[in-house]
């Protein structure tokens, strides 16, 4: 795995890692240095989304000892937003003459996964989900079936910006808070709206385990649009296709974000939860569409080292004791698309 992201996630022990705070309601990614990954050449003509897609992709090729990929598979919200913005006031200040192609090109989709095929010379399936807040899961979905059709591994990963435009135009229709909120008091400041976030987090995904293995993804479940009382009864149906119940659910990290125009969702989720330990994790990367992949990395982290990065919770009174076998994901965009992923030990 490798990620990049508002913490500092790319490089060292994650266990002594600080937490790293914000008053703006906007947690941007802590960026590496890139010019151990991309050739000064290159780096210039890039934008920040496709920089964090590519070395966050090497980085986790570099982890998991795997080489070549036999499939790239990413999903992403909006793309590079940098680009597209760049490539749509050329249009306004040139009038339509003498447009610079690149940041169009780079603006698609697509781009990173191209770019990394490049990178790594690799020539096979090659496909970028954009399904707002499915789009990770969707990624990871094709992943699965990959595998189970001979792929020997996959390289998956999601990414999404957030640029200061964008940010001020999802602030105009409610998306975050009003007033400023540090992120670790998020959970203490029930009110409309959220913190924005952003990041690039890549997985190697094979059938069978390796050295290099940190978790097994048993279970993915989506949900779209469902009534309150559907969360419950999704829930309770998914551990029912695991052969689970409640009790072997060691962890549960959930979406819990701080906006009280969805707040509803978990307390009928802990309808079913119980006693279960709760950890959130919004307040560590921000909303944004693929903030389910940052929680799989976590989530994966937690079960191979058997232990919690406890200085990344400040808010949390108490803590589980080790010996996580099952750790269950919940997360969702907005209200719209709700997604369940179960990793085992």
């Amino acid at each position: 795995m490798a990620a990049i992201t508002p913490q500092h996630s790319f490089e060292g022990d994650l266990f002594a890692q600080p937490l790293r705070s914000n008053t703006g309601n906007l947690l941007q990614v802590t960026e590496p240095d890139y010019k151990a990954f991309i050739p000064p050449n290159s780096l210039r003509r890039m934008s920040r989304l496709l920089k964090m897609g590519l070395t966050a992709a090497q980085q986790c090729l570099r982890d998991s000892s795997l080489g070549v990929p036999g499939a790239i598979i990413t999903g992403t919200g909006k793309g590079s937003l940098q680009d597209t913005e760049r490539f749509l006031k050329d249009i306004r200040q040139y009038g339509e003459k003498a447009l610079n192609p690149t940041p169009f090109i780079q603006s698609t989709y697509n781009a990173v996964n191209g770019m990394i095929a490049v990178a790594q010379q690799c020539t096979t399936y090659n496909n970028t989900f954009v399904h707002r807040g499915f789009s990770f899961e969707h990624a990871l979905l094709d992943s699965i079936l990959q595998l189970q059709e001979g792929a020997p591994h996959t390289l998956t990963g999601a990414l999404d910006e957030m640029s200061e435009e964008h940010f001020y135009i999802k602030s105009r229709i409610g998306y975050w808070k009003k007033e400023p909120v540090d992120n670790v008091q998020l959970y203490n400041t029930l009110s409309p709206g959220t913190i924005a976030g952003e990041g690039a987090v890549f997985f190697s995904l094979s059938a069978t385990p390796t050295a290099h293995t940190y978790a097994h993804i048993t279970g993915l479940k989506l949900l779209y649009k469902p009534a309150v009382a559907g969360i419950s009864a999704g829930l309770s149906a998914f551990l029912q296709e695991q052969q689970l119940a409640v009790e072997d659910i060691s962890l549960v990290i959930t979406g819990r974000n701080g906006d009280s125009n969805f707040e509803h969702f978990y307390t009928e989720l802990d309808k079913v939860l119980g006693t279960v330990p709760q950890l959130p994790f919004k307040h560590l990367c921000g909303e944004y569409e693929t903030s389910g992949a940052f929680a799989v990395w976590l989530a994966a982290h937690i079960m191979k080292a058997q232990q919690l990065p406890q200085q990344w919770f400040p808010m949390q009174a108490d803590f589980p004791a080790a010996g996580f076998q099952r750790i269950l994901i919940y997360n969702h965009f907005f209200g719209e698309q709700h997604t369940f992923v179960l990793l085992e030990r």
